[in-house]
């Protein structure tokens, strides 16, 4: 056998840690928000054939690929800096309690449609988010001033990416999936913690606005 060519051995070498051509544009996409399956299919297929480049690259700057195959989606979020050194990337909206109560109550009715429904789409009317909303409510709160509120409180969610109006339908919403990454159970439990702190200010306050949680920026 003959040994190989010293200049074979490097034109490979080169080739391999070579930079994809589409690798620039994946992530570039990336940055600009969520990637899903559905609307950027050139982009998705892309993706899934660069992910462990896309991982690599994205390392270096702080930065996880969160990418959910099944559910067709993808994102950057970025890594736990308990020191504060690497500056981020990827900025954090501060949401008000009553846009929070929404997203955990949206997040536990996924859940629910999940476990007993085998329809891939969470379907929900302005009256359902308004009902299930309602239902939460203690007696004593102020539900009419509240309830006022949700119009507001639907379009910021729909602004972050989680709640999507289906045209031609009027007040009618999809609940997107990709509420599952960011509504966590870590995120719930801190949601939780402050649950208690809530229902006592609904009867003094009913819409105090302090942020008091906050959801990377998609």
């Amino acid at each position: 056998m003959n040994p190989a060519n010293p200049a074979e051995i490097q034109a490979t070498s080169a080739q391999d840690t070579r930079t994809p051509e589409e690798l620039p544009g994946v992530v570039t996409r990336l940055f600009k928000g969520v990637v899903y399956a559905e609307a950027d299919e050139k982009i998705w297929q892309s993706l899934l054939g660069l992910a462990s480049h896309v991982r690599d690259y994205v390392a270096v700057l702080g930065l996880d690929l969160i990418l959910d195959e099944s559910e067709g989606y993808a994102f950057l979020k970025s890594r736990e800096d308990p020191d504060g050194t690497l500056p981020r990337l990827v900025p954090r909206r501060q949401l008000t309690f009553n846009v929070s109560l929404l997203l955990a109550l949206l997040r536990g009715r996924m859940l629910e449609f999940d476990t007993n429904s085998s329809e891939l789409r969470l379907i929900m009317t302005e009256q359902d988010i308004a009902d299930m909303v309602s239902v939460f409510l203690p007696e004593s709160s102020n539900e009419a001033r509240i309830l006022d509120q949700l119009g507001a409180n639907i379009k910021k969610v729909v602004e972050l990416g989680f709640l999507r109006k289906l045209r031609g339908q009027a007040d009618t919403y999809e609940v997107a999936r990709i509420l599952k990454a960011y509504v966590d159970a870590q995120w719930l439990e801190e949601f939780d913690a402050r649950l208690a702190d809530y229902r006592a200010s609904l009867t003094e306050t009913p819409l105090a606005g302090a942020e008091v949680t906050e959801v990377e920026s998609k």
